[in-house]
Protein backbone atom coordinates (compact mmCIF):
# COMPACT_ATOMS: atom_id res chain seq x y z
CA UNK A 1 0.00 0.00 0.00
CA UNK A 2 1.60 3.21 -1.21
CA UNK A 3 1.04 5.97 1.87
CA UNK A 4 2.33 8.91 0.11
CA UNK A 5 4.26 9.98 -3.07
CA UNK A 6 6.44 13.09 -2.73
CA UNK A 7 8.84 14.58 -5.93
CA UNK A 8 8.56 16.84 -8.57
CA UNK A 9 4.90 18.00 -10.23
CA UNK A 10 6.00 16.96 -13.45
CA UNK A 11 2.45 17.46 -15.27
CA UNK A 12 -0.81 19.02 -13.72
CA UNK A 13 -4.17 19.11 -15.06
CA UNK A 14 -7.62 19.77 -13.66
CA UNK A 15 -8.26 15.74 -13.11
CA UNK A 16 -4.48 14.29 -12.53
CA UNK A 17 -1.38 15.17 -11.46
CA UNK A 18 2.08 13.20 -12.68
CA UNK A 19 4.52 13.54 -9.72
CA UNK A 20 8.00 12.51 -10.26
CA UNK A 21 9.42 10.73 -7.76
CA UNK A 22 12.87 9.40 -7.98
CA UNK A 23 12.25 8.83 -11.99
CA UNK A 24 9.64 7.72 -11.56
CA UNK A 25 6.77 9.67 -12.94
CA UNK A 26 3.31 8.59 -11.08
CA UNK A 27 -0.12 9.40 -12.60
CA UNK A 28 -2.44 10.20 -9.54
CA UNK A 29 -6.15 11.09 -10.02
CA UNK A 30 -6.91 14.61 -8.50
CA UNK A 31 -10.19 16.30 -7.23
CA UNK A 32 -10.34 20.26 -7.81
CA UNK A 33 -9.57 20.91 -4.59
CA UNK A 34 -6.00 19.50 -4.86
CA UNK A 35 -5.65 21.01 -7.88
CA UNK A 36 -5.64 24.48 -6.63
CA UNK A 37 -3.78 23.49 -3.84
CA UNK A 38 -0.82 21.96 -6.22
CA UNK A 39 -1.20 25.32 -8.52
CA UNK A 40 2.60 27.21 -8.99
CA UNK A 41 3.87 24.65 -6.80
CA UNK A 42 7.49 22.61 -8.13
CA UNK A 43 6.96 19.53 -5.41
CA UNK A 44 4.12 18.06 -3.82
CA UNK A 45 3.38 15.34 -1.58
CA UNK A 46 0.05 13.91 -2.08
CA UNK A 47 -1.57 11.41 0.17
CA UNK A 48 -2.59 8.14 -2.00
CA UNK A 49 -5.59 5.82 -2.30
CA UNK A 50 -4.37 2.75 -3.98
CA UNK A 51 -7.78 1.55 -6.76
CA UNK A 52 -6.97 -1.74 -7.72
CA UNK A 53 -9.33 -3.94 -10.00
CA UNK A 54 -8.96 -6.67 -12.21
CA UNK A 55 -9.10 -4.25 -15.44
CA UNK A 56 -7.33 -1.25 -13.79
CA UNK A 57 -4.65 0.23 -11.31
CA UNK A 58 -5.32 3.29 -10.51
CA UNK A 59 -4.11 6.07 -7.99
CA UNK A 60 -5.67 8.69 -6.62
CA UNK A 61 -3.92 11.45 -4.73
CA UNK A 62 -5.00 14.08 -2.34
CA UNK A 63 -3.41 17.05 -0.93
CA UNK A 64 -4.61 16.58 2.37
CA UNK A 65 -4.94 13.29 4.53
CA UNK A 66 -8.69 14.66 5.35
CA UNK A 67 -10.00 14.73 1.64
CA UNK A 68 -8.59 11.11 1.36
CA UNK A 69 -10.65 10.31 4.47
CA UNK A 70 -13.24 12.05 2.77
CA UNK A 71 -13.18 9.95 -0.49
CA UNK A 72 -12.45 6.63 1.50
CA UNK A 73 -15.75 7.20 3.55
CA UNK A 74 -17.67 7.94 0.03
CA UNK A 75 -16.56 4.92 -1.81
CA UNK A 76 -17.63 2.83 1.26
CA UNK A 77 -21.20 3.89 -0.16
CA UNK A 78 -22.80 1.32 -2.09
CA UNK A 79 -23.29 3.29 -5.78
CA UNK A 80 -20.79 5.40 -5.01
CA UNK A 81 -17.31 4.75 -7.32
CA UNK A 82 -13.99 6.66 -7.48
CA UNK A 83 -14.58 8.71 -10.07
CA UNK A 84 -18.46 10.10 -8.58
CA UNK A 85 -16.42 10.41 -5.08
CA UNK A 86 -13.70 12.58 -6.95
CA UNK A 87 -16.55 14.35 -8.69
CA UNK A 88 -18.55 14.98 -5.87
CA UNK A 89 -15.05 16.31 -3.52
CA UNK A 90 -14.55 18.45 -6.88
CA UNK A 91 -17.82 20.45 -6.11
CA UNK A 92 -17.24 21.13 -2.35
CA UNK A 93 -14.34 20.56 0.15
CA UNK A 94 -14.68 17.94 2.47
CA UNK A 95 -16.09 20.55 5.12
CA UNK A 96 -18.42 22.06 3.38
CA UNK A 97 -19.63 17.89 2.32
CA UNK A 98 -19.16 17.04 6.44
CA UNK A 99 -21.83 19.39 6.79
CA UNK A 100 -24.16 18.95 4.05
CA UNK A 101 -24.23 15.48 5.57
CA UNK A 102 -24.63 16.05 9.42
CA UNK A 103 -27.65 18.48 8.44
CA UNK A 104 -28.74 15.93 6.21
CA UNK A 105 -28.69 18.66 2.96
CA UNK A 106 -30.00 16.34 0.31
CA UNK A 107 -30.61 19.06 -1.80
CA UNK A 108 -26.44 20.19 -1.59
CA UNK A 109 -26.07 17.23 -2.99
CA UNK A 110 -28.30 16.51 -5.10
CA UNK A 111 -27.18 19.52 -6.89
CA UNK A 112 -23.81 17.63 -8.46
CA UNK A 113 -23.48 16.07 -11.07
CA UNK A 114 -24.18 12.61 -11.41
CA UNK A 115 -25.39 12.09 -7.63
CA UNK A 116 -29.75 11.47 -7.83
CA UNK A 117 -32.03 11.69 -4.48
CA UNK A 118 -31.67 7.79 -3.41
CA UNK A 119 -27.83 8.55 -3.88
CA UNK A 120 -27.73 11.77 -1.70
CA UNK A 121 -30.00 10.27 0.44
CA UNK A 122 -28.12 7.13 1.08
CA UNK A 123 -24.53 9.40 1.54
CA UNK A 124 -26.42 11.18 4.70
CA UNK A 125 -27.73 7.78 5.86
CA UNK A 126 -24.37 5.94 6.01
CA UNK A 127 -22.03 8.55 6.35
CA UNK A 128 -23.61 10.68 8.93
CA UNK A 129 -22.57 8.99 11.87
CA UNK A 130 -19.05 8.51 10.72
CA UNK A 131 -18.07 12.34 9.77
CA UNK A 132 -19.45 12.97 13.40
CA UNK A 133 -17.34 10.33 14.66
CA UNK A 134 -14.63 12.12 12.48
CA UNK A 135 -15.14 15.42 14.27
CA UNK A 136 -15.28 14.57 18.03
CA UNK A 137 -12.04 12.45 17.38
CA UNK A 138 -10.22 15.77 16.48
CA UNK A 139 -11.22 16.98 19.81
CA UNK A 140 -14.77 18.31 18.36
CA UNK A 141 -13.21 20.68 16.48
CA UNK A 142 -14.91 21.36 13.02
CA UNK A 143 -13.88 18.94 10.73
CA UNK A 144 -11.50 20.42 8.19
CA UNK A 145 -10.30 19.25 4.65
CA UNK A 146 -10.70 21.97 2.30
CA UNK A 147 -7.35 22.47 0.30
CA UNK A 148 -6.11 25.51 2.21
CA UNK A 149 -6.91 23.49 5.55
CA UNK A 150 -3.15 24.06 6.60
CA UNK A 151 -3.10 27.79 6.04
CA UNK A 152 -6.28 27.68 7.96
CA UNK A 153 -5.26 25.96 10.90
CA UNK A 154 -1.39 27.95 10.93
CA UNK A 155 -3.31 31.18 10.78
CA UNK A 156 -5.93 29.92 13.14
CA UNK A 157 -3.56 28.53 15.89
CA UNK A 158 -1.33 32.25 15.35
CA UNK A 159 -4.85 34.14 16.45
CA UNK A 160 -5.18 31.57 19.78
CA UNK A 161 -1.92 32.95 20.65
CA UNK A 162 -2.53 35.92 20.30
CA UNK A 163 -5.39 35.79 22.28
CA UNK A 164 -8.59 36.24 20.16
CA UNK A 165 -11.36 33.50 20.69
CA UNK A 166 -11.73 30.63 18.60
CA UNK A 167 -14.88 30.80 17.54
CA UNK A 168 -14.95 34.38 16.27
CA UNK A 169 -11.78 34.10 14.51
CA UNK A 170 -12.89 30.93 12.40
CA UNK A 171 -15.60 32.83 11.22
CA UNK A 172 -13.37 35.73 9.92
CA UNK A 173 -10.83 33.29 8.58
CA UNK A 174 -13.02 31.36 6.70
CA UNK A 175 -14.70 34.40 4.93
CA UNK A 176 -11.35 35.46 4.43
CA UNK A 177 -10.38 32.63 2.44
CA UNK A 178 -13.71 32.04 0.50
CA UNK A 179 -13.09 35.67 -0.99
CA UNK A 180 -9.03 34.92 -1.80
CA UNK A 181 -8.54 30.95 -1.87
CA UNK A 182 -5.07 31.57 -3.06
CA UNK A 183 -4.17 34.02 0.19
CA UNK A 184 -0.84 33.44 1.94
CA UNK A 185 -1.08 32.74 5.67
CA UNK A 186 0.60 35.81 6.31
CA UNK A 187 -1.62 37.88 4.60
CA UNK A 188 -4.47 36.09 6.19
CA UNK A 189 -3.21 36.15 9.53
CA UNK A 190 -2.86 40.20 9.01
CA UNK A 191 -6.10 40.89 7.69
CA UNK A 192 -7.97 38.36 10.39
CA UNK A 193 -6.59 40.80 12.93
CA UNK A 194 -7.76 44.11 11.09
CA UNK A 195 -11.10 42.32 11.09
CA UNK A 196 -11.44 41.05 15.24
Amino acid sequence: MIEYIQGKVAELTAAYAVVDCGGVGYLANISLVTYTALQGKETTKLYIYESIREDAHQLFGFAQKTERAMFEMLISVSGVGANTARIILSAYPPADLQQAIMQEDSNTLKSIKGIGLKTAQRIIVELRDKVAKLGMENGGEEFVASAFSQAREDALSALDVLGYARAQSTKVVDKLIKAQPDIKVETLIMQAIKNL
